[in-house]
């Protein structure tokens, strides 16, 4: 997944053409699997020019401080930011009827945020308000699943700020989440919660299918929003499908967004990527890497000239 961040004084700096752009656990464009060489693609994200590397928190809990700490201290020499997301397996689910569900996700995410503030995160995205993935049963009204979710979050993000991080609930498509579909629902949660430390993460590819209008979800979203995911309709990079990106990066504009920006490719088949994420055919000809690193720059310009526009 790709990213870049519009800090402060981004105005600024793109007149001094200084941009920088920031890489999201980019390495299940180029790999098949959730596992990753951590440290190879923090070095790849500064090679592409890439100021950013977000990716899955959940191997935290499987690391002890040493490897952690080998993992940070190449990302602090290139200058890569390490930011984090996950997917809620169902079986921490905190939304669940189930008491001790709940209390094993509370403290399963606890600790997750514990570990990102070890490794000095400022954020952690993702589903992680409810099991991610549809339910298997019939749902004739999601309030009390909503009202269970929020409640252990108001214990969840307690952690958050003793540790001084964000935790970002991402708006997803009814395939893939029950309890927050749109910027609507994922602003009241947020109210809800009632927290600094809690905010709001929106993505084009499920805002495709969930949203009337991209820009007015941005818009209402605004202050909340604290970071936001880009890809096309078809999951392929941003600028390679149908979406508009004035639309997209005016809203930004509009509400004078100064978060991250994260694109999330998914283009080839096969693995546990491939099975999780639905893709059942390549969505480029050429796979090799050396295609992919080509592909990555292609989408760092396009994201620049799309700042630049509407800086």
């Amino acid at each position: 997944m790709i990213a870049f961040k519009w800090w402060e004084r981004v105005t600024e700096w793109l007149k001094e053409n200084r941009q920088y752009e920031q890489i999201r656990y980019f390495h299940e464009f180029w790999e098949k699997n959730w596992a990753a060489d951590h440290i190879k693609y923090v070095k790849k994200a500064a090679d592409l020019g890439y100021d950013i590397l977000e990716f899955q928190a959940q191997p935290l809990l499987e690391m002890n401080e040493s490897r952690m700490s080998e993992i940070k201290k190449p990302a602090d020499d290139v200058g890569i930011e390490l930011t984090y997301s996950l997917g809620l397996d169902k079986k921490y689910d905190i939304t669940s009827a189930d008491e001790s569900t709940r209390r094993g996700g509370i403290e399963y995410l606890k600790a997750i945020v514990e570990r990102v503030a070890f490794m000095k995160g400022e954020i952690i995205s993702g589903v992680s308000y409810e099991g991610w993935g549809s339910p298997n049963h019939i749902i004739d009204d999601k309030s009390k699943m909503l009202d269970r979710s929020v409640t252990a979050m108001q214990e969840i993000v307690k952690t958050a700020a003793d540790y001084g991080v964000t935790y970002c609930v991402e708006s997803v498509n009814r395939f893939e989440a029950t309890i927050i579909n749109t910027a609507v629902e994922a602003v009241e949660y947020v109210k809800m919660v009632g927290s600094d430390n809690v905010g709001v993460l929106l993505d084009t590819y499920h805002m495709n299918i969930e949203e009337s209008s991209m820009g007015d979800a941005i818009r209402y979203a605004g202050d909340y929003l604290k970071s936001f995911h880009t890809g096309e309709n078809n999951r392929l990079p941003p600028g390679r499908g149908h979406l508009d990106w004035d639309e997209i990066f005016k809203a930004f504009s509009d509400i004078n967004y100064t978060g991250r920006i994260v694109c999330e490719p998914f283009v080839q088949m096969g693995g546990e990527v491939g099975r999780d994420i639905k893709v059942w055919r390549n969505l480029l000809e050429d796979t090799s890497e050396a295609n992919l690193d080509k592909e990555a720059k292609g989408l760092l310009e396009f994201q620049k000239k799309m700042a630049e526009k509407y800086a």
